[in-house]
């Protein structure tokens, strides 16, 4: 009991810097965003963005998982440390120098010819985080998740303070200063990534001491070891970002409309997918508080036995969060701009989606545990496929609900997989009737719940009365009931 007690705690904290962080960016930039950019404009960030998650994933090539790995074994820790910062800061060196040898053909490519700075500022960001991947592992890793936590919202606040000041504060000095700017007043998405890459620099900047302790000692046996133990995360990794984010270029491409009205329905998709994201972060923030929970737990005993307890409260919260956000999914559109508020009836679908994403989570760390990363690239690489081929199918016909459909299908597809080959190479007794029940019984409330949206959706006050005492009936008649259970069992 005392693990899980602090399991939570340290889910709490990292789950605070992500809650901040996203909740600066729902509550205060989200907003702005939507009402400041055309949907076209939204939409060509949301793509670059995308891009950048994918080029992020070669550029760190999951070191970080290979560091928590090699670098919790007894008194190997600096050793690890050393080598993988040293080797993400010469590979880091050379991918950049080989984009920006290449910057014209790139932009080209992705259709923004026009503005290659755009793919000029994102290479420098992505640039930035990836040397700031290592050190950030290592707060995990030492179980230093308020460093961690200040360091992730102090990224984000930074990023908001210098947006403001560029979009506020530039047409003021444009008179004294204007022929200094690197950039058009009116390029407002230079300015955002300015700002990133601003946010980005200064988080990099206080790792500095971080780097200078390093040992510069690079083992060559430890690198390949690491290496090879990453390479199959790295599969892994880039099929987690495809199945996540490559839904908007596949709609700015396979939409009927012209490029314009594509950018503008991906936009539209991409701000309804933001408002999913609360589900994501409780995800994230398990995710990060469990890989090193799990590492560092699992020549205990009883391991096997927490994992699985672990599994059933984090379907228990997930399942609650489902519910909570689509009860109020009328409150929570209006952060949203009003001409970006049409793909509003994709959010219970994409979270949904994003809680399968969470078991899938939970179910996999067998196969880091046991050394068979192998098995996350042939799953992920199938869900993949699922995404891909769904998305070619549905899009033309459903437009932005057939990313949705692919996602939740995809994701579901993952977690069951998982689940079924780790019980045969490393048994874990997971409560999975219990957690089925938690998801069903949260699915047919989320769906009682958008009935009544359908009936009522004209008198909002009667449906949010509605709707709160379908939340409180499902807490106190089911939620807290199993809750209590479990601590009776501990």
């Amino acid at each position: 009991m005392s693990l899980l007690k602090k399991l939570a705690g340290e889910t709490a904290i990292y789950g605070l810097s992500s809650i901040m962080s996203r909740l600066l960016n729902f509550v205060i930039l989200t907003p702005y965003l939507t009402r400041v950019f055309t949907r076209s404009e939204f939409g060509i960030v949301s793509l670059l963005y995308t891009y950048a998650a994918i080029l992020m994933v070669f550029y760190t090539y999951r070191m970080e998982t290979a560091f928590f790995r090699f670098g919790s074994w007894q008194g190997e820790e600096e050793k690890s440390f050393s080598t993988a910062s040293l080797s993400l800061l010469f590979s880091t060196l050379g991918f950049t120098v080989l984009i920006f040898s290449n910057i014209d053909s790139i932009a080209q490519k992705l259709q923004f010819a026009d503005h290659p700075e755009y793919v000029r500022l994102v290479a420098f960001i992505i640039a930035l985080d990836a040397l700031a991947a290592i050190p950030f592992a290592r707060l995990r890793l030492n179980n230093r998740p308020i460093r961690f936590a200040l360091l992730k919202t102090g990224h984000i606040a930074l990023n908001l303070i210098f947006i403001f000041t560029f979009f506020k504060g530039l047409p003021h000095w444009s008179e004294n200063w204007g022929h200094y700017y690197p950039f058009a007043l009116d390029n407002r998405i230079a300015w955002l990534f300015m700002a990133n890459l601003l946010a980005s620099g200064l988080v990099l900047l206080a790792f500095l001491p971080m780097y200078g302790k390093l040992s510069w000692g690079f083992d060559i046996r430890r690198w390949k070891s690491m290496f090879y133990y990453a390479l199959p995360l790295v599969v892994v990794a880039l099929a987690a970002v495809i199945n996540q984010l490559i839904a908007l270029p596949m709609l700015e491409r396979l939409l009927p409309g012209s490029l314009e009205q594509n950018r503008a329905l991906t936009g539209e998709y991409s701000a309804a997918a933001k408002l999913a994201v609360l589900m994501n972060l409780f995800t994230q923030a398990f995710n990060y508080a469990a890989e090193p929970f799990f590492f560092n737990h699992a020549a205990r005993s009883r391991s096997q036995l927490i994992y699985g307890k672990v599994a059933q409260a984090f379907t228990l919260a997930g399942s609650l969060a489902f519910l909570l956000i689509v009860a109020y999914l009328d409150f929570v559109k209006l952060y949203l701009g009003p001409h970006l508020r049409g793909g509003i009836g994709v959010v219970p679908i994409l979270l949904l989606a994003n809680l399968f994403l969470g078991l899938y989570y939970n179910f996999s760390i067998w196969y880091k545990l046991s050394d068979k990363t192998r098995f996350g690239a042939y799953i992920s690489s199938a869900g993949v496929l699922i995404t891909l081929s769904l998305n070619v199918l549905l899009i033309p016909k459903l437009g932005y609900y057939g990313p949705a459909l692919a996602a939740l299908v995809c994701y579901g597809f993952m977690a069951w997989a998982a689940y079924q080959t780790g019980q045969h190479h490393y048994p874990i007794s997971y409560p999975v009737k219990k957690m089925g029940i938690y998801l069903l019984l949260a699915s047919l409330a989320v769906g009682l719940s958008m009935g009544l949206r359908f009936f009522f959706y004209q008198r909002l006050p009667l449906l949010v009365g509605l709707n709160t005492a379908l939340v409180i009936f499902w807490i106190f008649l089911f939620a807290l009931p199993e809750y209590r259970r479990e601590l009776t069992e501990q």
